[in-house]
C-alpha cells in the first residue's frame, strides 16, 4: 500500500513535466497586454428608457439614449471579441445636448442621462468580474459654455482670459485659449488645480475605475500634469494614464512623457496606418519607420495606444469606401498590424462592424449590433492569438521583408518568437526567409489561418493570398513528440498500478 500511495504522490510531478515548456508560468499582467475598446457612452447600448428624456436619433447632435446598462448588458460582447479593457467617453454631467460629455457641469456627478453614481459602480464592478479593466475619459482643459462658475465672480480668477487661437505654433497660445470657445481654466491658480485633482483622485476611491484617458493634453501646462499624475498614482499605483497630444510630430508628443504620464494616443502612427491601409498596393515602410522612432523617443513606447479612428477623426471605413474598396479586408490587414505590432490596440466602437462615418457627428452614428459577424470573428481570432503570444505585447519588433506591400516582420521575447506576415496588394506574394532571419530548422504554424512552412534547406517560403495576413509562431517541426508520449505514458501506468494496488488490498480485507 506504500508503494501505491508514493505512485499516487508522484503522479502529479509527472504530470507536470510532461507539459509544454513555459505552459506553467504566467507572467503578471501589465498594461501593454492589454486590448482597449472604445465607445461613447451615448451611442453605444440604450439598457434604461427610463432615463430617455430629451432623445432624439434623428439629430446627431442630440442624445440618443445609451446609458451605463445598455454598457452592463453589452460587457460579454466586449470580452467575448478579447477586449480587456473599456474607454468611456466623459461620464460627469454636462449641458444640455452633452451627449459626448466634454461640456462639463458637474464634476462630482454622472450625467443623468447615463445613469446613477451607483450605476456607474456598477457598472466599473461588473467590469471587473470580467477580468476587464475601466479607464475614464478626464477633462481638466475646460467647463461647459453656461458652467456656473463662469459667471461667478470669485471664480474669475480660474479662468484664462477669453482668445481664439491666433498662432497654433505659440505654446502660451495653445495653453491659454479657449478652444471652440469653451472656457479655458486657469491650472496655474492653486485651487483650480488642487480642484481637478481632487477630483480625479475622488472618481479613482469612489468607484475604482483603472486608468484616465487624458484629453487636450497640450492645451495644459506640463506642471499641473506632473502633479496631476503623482496625485492619482498616490491612491491607485498602478493607475494607466494614456494622454491625448493631437501631434503629427513624435519628438513633440515624447516631451510630455517627463511629466509621468504613462502613454499617449499614437497620432503620427495612426497618419501612416490609414494611409497604408485604405486601399491596396500601398507601402507599409513608413509603419516600421515609425516604430523606429518610438522607441528613440519614447521611454517605454510599448504602451503607446495605436488606432485607426475615433470619435474625433472620421471613421477609417469612409477611407476605404471613398477609394471604392470594400471596407472588410481593409480592416483586417489594419487590425492585424494593431494587434502584433508594439503597443496597446484601441478599437473605436462600431468598427467591428465597419461603421461607416464622416466628420464629427456623423463618426458618432448609434451602434447597430444586428450585423454580419465575419469581421467580429476576425477580431475575436486575433484576440486570442494576442493573448496568448506575450512576444506580441512584450517582444522587439525587426522588419525582415517590406516591398509593394508585403511586408513580413518578427516579434520575439525570450525564447518565443512570432512571424507576421501582411500582404496589402492585390496579387498573391512569396517571401522567402533564410536562417539569418529565423532559426532553421523549425516550422511556421500559422494561428489565423491554420497555414504551416516547414524550413526546407535552411529557409521557409511563405505564400501569402492578396489583402491576407497570417501570424506565425516558430516551433519544432511536428511530428511524433517522443518525450511526451514517454511522459504520458509513464503517468498512465504509475496510475494503473496505483488502481491495481488498491484492487489488491481491498480483496485482501474481504478475504480475512
Amino acid at each position: 500500500m506504500k508503494k501505491g500511495i508514493i505512485t499516487f504522490i508522484l503522479i502529479p510531478f509527472l504530470l507536470f513535466y510532461a507539459l509544454p515548456a513555459g505552459a506553467a508560468e504566467k507572467e503578471e499582467r501589465k498594461w501593454q497586454d492589454e486590448t482597449i475598446y472604445f465607445l461613447m457612452v451615448d451611442r453605444f447600448s440604450n439598457g434604461d428608457p427610463n432615463n430617455d428624456f430629451k432623445v432624439d436619433v434623428k439629430d446627431p447632435k442630440a442624445y440618443h439614449g445609451g446609458d451605463f446598462k445598455g454598457v452592463i448588458d453589452r460587457l460579454d460582447y466586449i470580452k467575448e471579441m478579447g477586449f480587456t479593457a473599456i474607454w468611456l467617453t466623459p461620464v460627469f454631467d454636462n449641458e444640455e445636448k452633452g451627449y459626448h460629455g466634454y461640456w462639463i457641469k458637474d464634476f462630482y456627478n454622472t450625467e443623468e442621462h447615463f445613469g446613477t453614481m451607483d450605476e456607474f459602480k456598477q457598472l466599473v464592478k461588473e467590469a471587473h468580474k470580467r477580468d476587464m479593466k475601466v479607464i475614464l475619459d478626464f477633462v481638466v482643459n475646460h467647463v461647459g459654455y453656461n458652467h456656473e462658475w463662469v459667471n461667478d465672480p470669485e471664480k474669475k480668477d480660474w479662468f484664462h482670459e477669453k482668445q481664439d487661437f491666433a498662432n497654433w505654433t505659440n505654446q502660451t497660445e495653445i495653453e491659454n485659449g479657449w478652444i471652440y470657445g469653451l472656457p479655458d481654466l486657469k491650472q496655474e491658480n492653486p485651487e483650480v488645480k488642487d480642484y481637478l485633482i481632487d477630483a480625479a483622485k475622488w472618481w479613482i476611491e469612489e468607484t475604482d475605475v483603472d486608468g484616465y484617458r487624458l484629453d487636450t493634453v497640450k492645451h495644459v501646462p506640463k506642471t499641473f500634469w506632473t502633479e496631476f499624475a503623482s496625485g492619482v498614482k498616490g491612491v491607485k499605483e498602478d493607475v494607466y494614464l494614456l494622454g491625448e497630444v493631437w501631434s503629427d510630430d513624435s519628438k513633440y508628443i515624447a516631451e510630455y512623457e517627463k511629466t509621468c504620464i504613462d502613454g499617449f494616443v499614437d497620432y503620427p502612427l495612426n497618419d501612416h496606418l490609414r494611409t497604408a491601409f485604405a486601399e491596396p498596393d500601398n507601402s507599409l515602410s513608413w509603419l516600421f519607420t515609425s516604430w523606429d522612432r518610438n522607441k528613440v523617443y519614447y521611454e517605454n513606447p510599448h504602451l503607446m495606444g495605436t488606432f485607426m479612428d475615433n470619435h474625433d477623426t472620421v471613421r477609417f471605413t469612409r477611407d476605404a469606401i471613398s477609394k471604392n474598396h470594400h471596407p472588410g479586408p481593409r480592416w483586417k490587414l489594419a487590425l492585424t498590424y494593431m494587434y502584433t505590432a508594439p503597443g496597446i490596440p484601441i478599437v473605436y466602437y462600431g468598427s467591428e462592424i465597419a461603421l461607416d462615418g464622416g466628420e464629427d457627428p456623423d463618426n458618432r452614428r448609434l451602434m447597430d449590433f444586428r450585423t454580419d459577424k465575419e469581421l467580429i470573428d476576425y477580431i475575436t481570432k486575433l484576440g486570442e492569438v494576442r493573448k496568448m503570444l506575450p512576444s506580441l505585447t512584450r517582444g522587439d519588433m525587426e522588419l525582415l521583408e517590406e516591398k509593394d506591400g508585403m511586408a513580413v516582420y518578427k516579434r520575439t521575447y525570450k525564447d518565443e518568437t512570432a512571424v507576421i506576415a501582411i500582404n496589402n496588394s492585390t496579387q498573391s506574394q512569396k517571401v522567402v526567409l533564410d536562417s539569418s532571419q529565423v532559426e532553421e530548422g523549425k516550422e511556421l504554424r500559422g494561428m489565423l489561418a491554420d497555414d504551416l512552412v516547414r524550413s526546407e534547406d535552411g529557409k521557409y517560403n511563405l505564400i501569402i493570398d492578396r489583402e491576407q495576413a497570417e501570424v506565425y509562431i516558430l516551433a519544432e517541426k511536428s511530428g511524433l513528440n517522443i518525450p511526451l508520449i514517454a511522459a504520458l505514458a509513464a503517468v498512465y501506468t504509475a496510475f494503473m498500478i496505483f488502481i491495481f494496488l488498491l484492487w489488491k488490498r481491498s480483496k485482501k480485507k474481504k478475504a480475512e
